[in-house]
């Protein structure tokens, strides 16, 4: 089982002066759900190297058994240091692709060329994708075979309006991705803030908050065992 995850490289929260990037347990809670079951993981972000750490997914509130897990692990730290760069990854390599959160996507995967064809490729090869919190903005600007939003008609979840005004970012972030699908014809679906909450549409699986990626990364798993 090849796994590619993909992560952002963008480190800055709008005009705001602070700094983002991708949520830790969005990647230490997928990618131990992946190494547990044997899978080969691949990780790789726009610029390559070390992904940009959103500093508030760092504070003691937010740490689980598995962020605990890799902040004890040099292996997967290194792994994590390491990215590939998105150009050199391709989907036919790979039998599925998951996007870890953060705010970092909504900036540069949502508007990445690389990334649009990458999911595209993935969509086409009827290969599993895989995008939770803020990673499903990076659907956005893909499309489907006939040219319409990829979202479109489909079942979908992503990080709240309720969440984003929670956390004060409403105004600094570049979209809403519940306005944004809602918009573009999805059938959007939410659950509770910050509760576990994963819609499965064929082959795409969404979650909408960082609670929701292991839940992710093992619908992911039963569809590629």
């Amino acid at each position: 089982m090849k796994i590619l995850m993909v992560l952002t490289s963008h480190d800055a929260l709008g005009d705001t002066g602070k700094k983002t990037g991708f949520w830790l347990e969005e990647f230490a809670a997928p990618y131990y759900t992946f190494l547990d079951v044997g899978a080969d993981i691949t990780v790789a972000s726009p610029a390559g190297g070390q992904p940009p750490l959103d500093p508030k997914s760092d504070l003691p509130d937010f740490q689980t058994p598995l962020t605990a897990r890799f902040k004890a692990d040099p292996a997967a730290q290194a792994v994590l240091a390491s990215t590939v760069k998105l150009e050199t990854v391709k989907e036919e390599d790979f039998d599925t692709v998951f996007y870890p959160g953060g705010h970092g996507p909504l900036w540069d995967l949502a508007e990445s060329e690389l990334s649009i064809a990458l999911i595209q490729s993935f969509a086409k090869a009827g290969k599993p994708l895989g995008l939770v919190c803020h990673a499903p903005g990076v659907l956005k600007n893909v499309k489907a075979v006939n040219g319409e939003p990829f979202v479109k008609g489909r079942t979908v979840t992503g990080f709240t309006n309720g969440e984003e005004e929670a956390v004060e970012l409403t105004d600094v972030v570049p979209f809403l991705i519940e306005d944004t699908f809602i918009a573009q014809g999805a059938d959007y679906r939410k659950g509770p803030d910050w509760a576990p909450f994963v819609v499965q549409d064929g082959t795409l699986v969404t979650g909408q908050n960082p609670a929701s990626s292991e839940d992710v990364a093992k619908a992911l798993i039963a569809m590629v065992a």
